[in-house]
């Protein structure tokens, strides 16, 4: 078993593909964009990332997005530096994933995401608390489910 699924045993249990949907709200709960997805979560066996996840993104106007976010394991995190974003992620319990992330393209933002996997494994929650100058501005809330 690869070092990063041995130090990161509910990490490892993400493996696989998600589909669910994205909802957007300002801190009044207020709904700014709703979207569905379909992410797939991977472990290569060679190459220079121990993790990598695909976010495909489709909006009910046709719009569609896709971004990779290959991520690199030590310190019992796996860590982000790409053109988009710089953070990491750490396991806190048996089901819960917690991560820290910067949008480079956004100065003074920050992001705090907590995923709850099920017993399951069938069954994700992620919300995302998006802070600007250290002010809470939105969340992102993500039901997914497992696809594949």
């Amino acid at each position: 078993m690869s070092a990063i699924k041995t130090g990161m045993p509910l990490l490892a249990r993400h493996e696989g593909e998600w589909v669910g949907t994205y909802t957007e709200v300002d801190v009044d709960g207020n709904v700014l964009d709703t979207h569905s997805s379909h992410l797939i979560c991977q472990f290569p066996e060679s190459g220079p990332f121990d993790y990598n996840q695909i976010n495909r993104y489709t909006w009910a106007n046709g719009r569609t997005d896709e971004r990779a976010f290959p991520a690199v394991y030590r310190d019992k995190r796996i860590w982000w530096d790409n053109e988009l974003i710089t953070g990491s992620a750490w396991e806190v319990d048996d089901k819960t994933v917690l991560l820290t992330w910067t949008r480079k393209e956004m100065p003074g933002t920050y992001l705090y995401e907590m995923i709850q996997l099920s017993a399951d494994g069938q069954h994700r929650a992620r919300t995302w608390h998006w802070f600007t100058n250290d002010q809470l501005v939105k969340r992102t809330i993500i039901k997914e489910r497992r696809h594949a």
